[in-house]
């Protein structure tokens, strides 16, 4: 005759359809806690917003010459540094032709100063070189004036040779060309885009309800669906759109943290701030029949606390109930648990 030893997967398969609530009875559940506390709130509203860089350039050719070289997309430059090259050998042509031009009429100057010398010596016993000598003067004086002309023409034709490189005006990356080698530029065509990530700002049009709620240098919580933080505001423009009754504000940013083109959220108060007593918004348990949180106890024992919610600020929301300040309540870990059920703190945000 042979024994069935088949039992203890009959108990295994027994116990995987026991309730949560049955299988906590062999040993607490790991949770992680939080502080209720009293907290300045106020009542918000959240308004789209984008994160840019304060410096992002358009450089365009300052002369009518063919591109030569363009930096990659994805280069790193720092400031001063050739992202562009035209064809400079036009502007060195005219560079050397202003160049000897200076030297001649420097030459002429050099001259006519010399005559003007010899000239004042004779002057005195000669009548005709008298005469001679107010017109060596005159001839002098429009000697060094074409001489300041030429010195001002080699000026220019420097200056072309100059700009045939296009340098980075701030250290960067470039993210776009806008012409190809080859192509010939004219004046002001733009040739690419240099962006630098490290100078971030968040741009936000906000209503005008808001607008006696916030001043520079406070803080305020900004969010999309990859991360979150809060960010100072750097500027609010004093000036409102009549028509959508918006303005702007502007904050900086993390260049570590956010990245140019995110698109996020700014909670924008909309009235003064008032003291509540507040808990995590993930701390709140959401029924059909009411909201209500897990507080934990002596013994690190929970019970259930049901609760009114009020106005929510960032990750903080206030609530009306059987809480105190200080009071830890469950903000992980809460599904399954019920009055008396003793807890396992795996971390407490107040720690």
């Amino acid at each position: 005759m042979t024994t069935r030893t088949d039992a203890p997967w009959q108990l295994v398969f027994l116990f995987g359809l026991l309730p949560l609530q049955a299988l906590a009875q062999w040993g607490p559940a790991s949770v992680v806690t939080d502080t209720a506390s009293m907290r300045l709130l106020s009542p918000s509203v959240e308004v789209p917003g984008t994160v840019v860089s304060r410096f992002d350039s358009r450089l365009a050719s300052e002369l009518d010459a063919k591109l030569v070289w363009i930096a990659e997309v994805g280069t790193e430059v720092k400031k001063g540094e050739t992202i562009a090259r035209l064809e400079d050998f036009t502007f060195k042509v005219r560079e050397m032709e202003a160049q000897s031009r200076v030297e001649r009429e420097q030459a002429n100057v050099e001259f006519l100063e010399s005559e003007l010398k010899r000239l004042e010596r004779l002057s005195d016993q000669n009548l005709s070189a008298k005469r001679q000598l107010d017109q060596t003067k005159s001839e002098l004086a429009i000697a060094k004036s074409d001489h300041r002309i030429a010195q001002a023409q080699l000026g220019y034709a420097q200056i072309s040779m100059h700009v045939t490189e296009i340098r980075a005006p701030f250290s960067g990356v470039v993210t776009e060309r806008l012409r190809n080698i080859g192509e010939h530029l004219n004046t002001s065509d733009e040739v690419l885009r240099l962006v630098d990530p490290r100078s971030l700002e968040v741009i936000a049009r906000a209503p005008l309800n808001t607008v006696n709620f916030i001043k520079k240098g406070d803080v305020l919580h900004v969010s999309n669906d990859y991360r979150s933080g809060k960010i100072p505001i750097r500027t609010i423009v004093p000036f409102g759109n009549p028509q959508s009754h918006m303005f702007e504000v502007r904050l900086d940013a993390d260049p570590d943290v956010w990245t140019v083109g995110e698109s996020v959220r700014l909670s924008m108060p909309t009235a003064a701030a008032k003291e509540v007593l507040a808990v995590p918004r993930d701390a709140l348990i959401l029924r059909r029949e009411g909201a209500a949180v897990f507080k934990v106890g002596d013994e690190s024992k929970v019970s259930k606390i049901n609760v009114i919610v009020g106005l929510g600020a960032g990750s903080h929301i206030e609530v009306f109930g059987e809480l105190n300040d200080g009071d830890q309540v469950v903000v992980r870990g809460a599904e399954g648990l019920s009055d008396g059920m003793a807890v396992n703190i795996v971390s407490s945000a107040a720690q």
